[in-house]
Formats: structure tokens, sequence, C-alpha cells
């Protein structure tokens, strides 16, 4: 089942389900739950290895990050890839997974949101990659609502995420066994 609104912000006020929600998500939020800005923006370079034990992502260099108060715009060219981090935190209980998916304006404008699942028990921003599929310029505002995330009821009991990306990291340092 998905959690609506008037559920969500319950969440958000007894349990912190998400922190840091603009003034817009906390008071009127649109649809079956929130939209969130875009925070961190890294090009990454280097390789990457991805075993059947042990991984190593590439290195990354943060481009732009989100500055409250001030307005920045990073400028995506057809073609360009980055991971980007959310301004917002989330923490999910045991309970719930979430599903980020892109808001339409995102994709009208060629732009695509490569996710994954955030599985019960995750806390920390979210990181995922952003590519501009279309054939046009898109220029993106620090701190722009570009994704929505939607809240999923797991019954049966969930699992933990026990996985190394907790809090909210974007690398790794290097290889890593895997858990």
């Amino acid at each position: 089942m998905i959690l609506g609104p008037r559920k969500l912000l319950e969440l958000v006020k007894t349990k912190k389900l998400v922190e840091g929600l603009s003034k817009r998500e906390l008071e009127n939020p649109e649809g079956a739950g929130f939209d969130l800005r875009l925070g961190e923006v890294y090009k990454i370079k280097g390789k990457a290895f991805l075993g059947e034990n042990s991984r190593s992502t590439p290195g990354v260099e943060l481009v732009k990050k989100y500055e409250k108060g001030k307005k920045t715009k990073i400028i995506i060219k057809p073609g360009d890839f980055y991971l980007v981090k959310t301004i917002e935190k989330i923490n999910l209980p045991l309970d719930l997974s979430a599903v980020i998916i892109p808001r339409t304006t995102t994709f009208r404008s060629g732009i695509f949101i490569r996710t994954g699942p955030v599985q019960p028990g995750y806390q920390g921003e979210l990181t995922f990659g952003l590519k501009n599929e279309g054939p046009v310029t898109v220029e993106i505002e620090m701190g722009a609502r570009f994704v929505h995330v939607i809240f999923h009821e797991v019954k049966g009991g969930g699992s933990k995420y026990r996985g190394q990306w907790q809090g909210g990291r974007v690398t790794t340092r290097r290889k890593e066994r895997q858990v």
C-alpha cells in the first residue's frame, strides 16, 4: 500500500521520516509522496569494479552544491551523466520502503533519473544517477524539485538495510567486501 501525504506528514513529525523538507512539502504536498530537491551534483571519474563478493565504484568530483539563499545552477548537456544527491534525508523504519521517480518536467526536458529501491532501515540522503538523454541543454537550479519519493508499506516484516551506502555516501574509498 502506498502511504498518502497525511500519514507521511504524521511520520515526518513523529518519526523524522524525512528531514529537511521544503516549506511547500510540509504545508501542501502534492500527489502520493514528497517532491525532493537537488542538493549535490558529482561527476564520476576513474574506473569501477563490480565483482561477485567485492566492489569498487569510481571516484567522484563535486561539481555543485546547494547553498541556502544562493541561486546557482548546473548546465547539463546532452549525454552528460552525473551522480546527484537530495537535500532531504530519509529515515526509513522497517515497515516502509521508498521508490524515487522523476517529476514529469524532468523527463519532459530530456533528463532521466536512474534509481534503485530504498530499503527498509536506510538512513541518509538519496544518491542516484541523472543523465541528459535529450537533444537540448538543460539548466537546473540547485534546490529545484526534480524527483518524487513514494513510500510503500512492507507487509510481513522488512529486513533492515545493511549495505555500505547507509548515511548517503556517494562512492567507495577502495575495494570493499559486500555484506
